[in-house]
């Protein structure tokens, strides 16, 4: 299938080099039976690992934020920043985990995370569930049709830069839907329709169109949308009005979006984005998701709460973050070495993004 996505590609036979393999790599079913009965039993979401987890990352996060916004040395305000974005990240990383588990099995969670982290950090639930689970459908993955998919291996060198500078600038796009284009798409005519489809997914395809939710989806949407519109609103007002300084307010902002440039670093090699468009085998799209495992410690800031097994995720969409290192250490033993599973592995982000960036050049 054709994508019209507005980063420029390169050319055909360049593409050629690099994505038709992949659309003709059949399944490995020895893989994918490994898979399912080597974990039946890891499927259980534990909720204490649950919310022991966010909480303490949701306290450390905000913590740190107040220490950073009242510091008197520059070294500790710095200091504190960092440490407030990364704890914020691993917070704000449980949006992927709401969007898989059953809410039933760890009751009241997602309502926890919205009022702590969701919500202060302009990213409520809705923005995520209804929409990563199209990114798990096999005739969706690396489609137009897939919200979290872009070819950029088969892109221009200059795209990859732009792509983490983009994400500096959510934080005020983030507080301009809320603030501004949520109350105005109440009153005129055709703008809500454009807020639905276009500003309400954590999504980097500019192709993708969100369609409308339905019955419980969209009370739950409307809820956090209107939460989180009173959230923004408020805090451009206590700063307009002098009783947050406007120093405070720009650490937020600073934090936050370094928050999403972490993201965005770590959506950048999460896949190795070397598909067209074209439908793949579940094979195909497990070897063009990554899996950084032990021994690299690294990922466990920049890829955190089960991130680092990307690919392994996409093997096993159903087992929860807490079980998949468990998972992974069950097949990496049971396969051998010229199994396909361990083609998905790789040492570190570097040589990932190293990795990604000759393939833009070729």
């Amino acid at each position: 299938m054709a994508t019209n996505f507005s980063f420029a590609r390169q050319s055909a036979s360049a593409r050629a080099a690099t994505s038709e393999p992949k659309l003709r790599i059949a399944d490995d079913m020895a893989m994918l039976r490994a898979a399912a009965e080597l974990t039946r039993d890891l499927h259980a979401p534990r909720p204490a690992i649950y919310w022991a987890d966010m909480l303490a990352s949701a306290l450390v996060g905000w913590g740190a934020l107040a220490l950073a916004m009242t510091a008197g040395p520059l070294w500790l305000a710095l200091l504190a920043g960092l440490v407030s974005a990364l704890a914020l990240y691993r917070a704000e990383s449980f949006i992927h985990e709401i969007s898989h588990i059953k809410h039933s099995a760890v009751p009241g969670f997602r309502a926890a995370w919205n009022v702590l982290v969701g919500v202060p950090l302009l990213t409520p639930s809705f923005m995520y569930e209804g929409v990563h689970n199209q990114h798990h459908a096999k005739t969706r993955y690396g489609t137009a049709d897939d919200p979290e998919y872009l070819p950029l291996a088969l892109m221009k060198p200059w795209t990859l830069p732009v792509f983490i500078l983009a994400a500096l600038f959510a934080p005020v796009a983030l507080l301009f839907r809320y603030a501004v284009l949520a109350p105005l798409s109440l009153v005129v005519p055709g703008l809500r329709a454009e807020v639905v489809a276009r500003f309400s997914a954590l999504s980097i395809n500019p192709v993708y169109r969100r369609r409308p939710a339905e019955g419980e989806a969209l009370a739950l949407w409307q809820r956090l949308e209107i939460v989180t519109s009173l959230w923004a609103i408020t805090v451009i007002a206590l700063v307009a009005g002098g009783v947050v300084s406007l120093k405070a307010f720009l650490i937020f902002m600073a934090v936050v979006s370094l928050v999403a440039v972490v993201n965005q670093t770590r959506t950048l090699v999460a896949h190795l984005w070397e598909n067209e468009g074209e439908p793949m085998s579940v094979t195909a799209q497990y070897l063009d998701s990554v899996n950084v495992p032990p021994p690299a410690m690294l990922p466990l800031l920049w890829a955190p709460v089960g991130l680092r097994y990307h690919a392994l995720h996409h093997l096993l969409p159903g087992v929860p973050y807490h079980a998949l290192g468990e998972a992974h250490r069950r097949l990496s033993a049971a396969l051998d070495d010229g199994s396909v599973y361990h083609r998905a592995s790789y040492k570190g982000l570097f040589g990932l993004v190293r990795r990604l960036a000759a393939q833009t050049m070729r």
